[in-house]
């Protein structure tokens, strides 16, 4: 493993690594990711990187939180750029580290453009972002061949905290079967409001899944119609990937860690004693 480790590129000091921690659990976590860990003397996290994966920062790594939760007191994005920027500037071999991917609505963009700006070196390592690999941890597939064959992903915030005007919501309510939504569950009501309006119906199923990919996942399968209310009911809370679509239906066969830990029978047919051909 050592060697594994040591054919991995080298954080030169005085450059910023952008790195995707994935959706939660530290398995996920790539060799990269796990690479720059285990060389960086500052860590700036945000408030979705799972604790377990920080704990595998070098000894005498400094970790600096630099959180933005919707609702929730948080730092100025501008300022966290800035923050970068001042660390490298004195010196430190600097880890960005981001819950997902950096680049899947993690403002990964404006950092990289900021040090690009003030002439910091830098690197962008990917993660699994958590509209992938949370729904996998749920059971539920961003495709199927029976079900779809295109996904939309989308945010149910912009900048000013509102749902986004900006967003087509009848086209994609039309064109796309499967629609994964990040930062939504506060503006559920609206959003499914306007996916109905747009021609979805209201006993389409949908999914939450809450704190994905850890410990303390939670899954709420409900409908359009019914999301609002069943949130509000459930007491569930963010952070939390939303998926419409009939993939949703999937997660009767293919909650796996449903099977492995609570002994859920998983049913063959998740669409009901329907035919299932053989692909080609």
């Amino acid at each position: 493993m050592q060697g594994l480790f040591s054919a991995l590129p080298p954080m030169e000091k005085g450059s910023v690594w952008l790195v995707g921690a994935g959706p939660g659990d530290p398995g996920l976590l790539t060799l990269h990711a796990v690479n720059a860990l285990q060389q960086a003397d500052v860590v700036v996290h945000d408030a979705l990187v799972n604790s377990e994966c920080l704990s595998l920062a070098r000894p005498g790594a400094l970790l600096e939180f630099a959180g933005k939760r919707g609702g929730k007191p948080s730092h100025k994005q501008r300022d966290i750029s800035l923050r970068l920027v001042e660390l490298a500037r004195a010196g430190h071999r600097v880890l960005r580290l981001k819950g997902g991917d950096p680049f899947v609505f993690g403002r990964g963009g404006e950092e990289a453009l900021t040090l690009i700006e003030h002439g910091i070196p830098f690197r962008i390592v990917p993660g699994i972002t958590a509209g992938i690999g949370g729904l996998a941890y749920a059971g539920i597939p961003v495709t199927h061949r029976e079900v779809n064959h295109a996904v939309t992903f989308l945010t149910g915030h912009d900048s000013s905290g509102l749902v986004p005007d900006r967003i087509d919501w009848e086209g994609i309510a039309r064109g796309s079967p499967v629609i994964v939504m990040y930062m939504a569950m506060k503006h559920i009501g609206q959003i499914a409001a306007n996916l109905i309006a747009g021609g979805r119906s209201p006993d389409e199923p949908v999914a939450f899944v809450c704190n994905a990919a850890t410990a303390g996942q939670q899954v709420l399968e409900t409908t359009l119609s019914r999301a609002e209310a069943d949130v509000e009911a459930a007491g569930i809370e963010p952070p939390a990937i939303v998926v419409v679509g009939e993939v949703v239906r999937l997660r009767a066969s293919l909650d796996w860690i449903g099977a492995l830990t609570e002994g859920r029978r998983l049913a063959p047919d998740p669409f009901g004693a329907r035919e299932m051909k053989d692909p080609a």
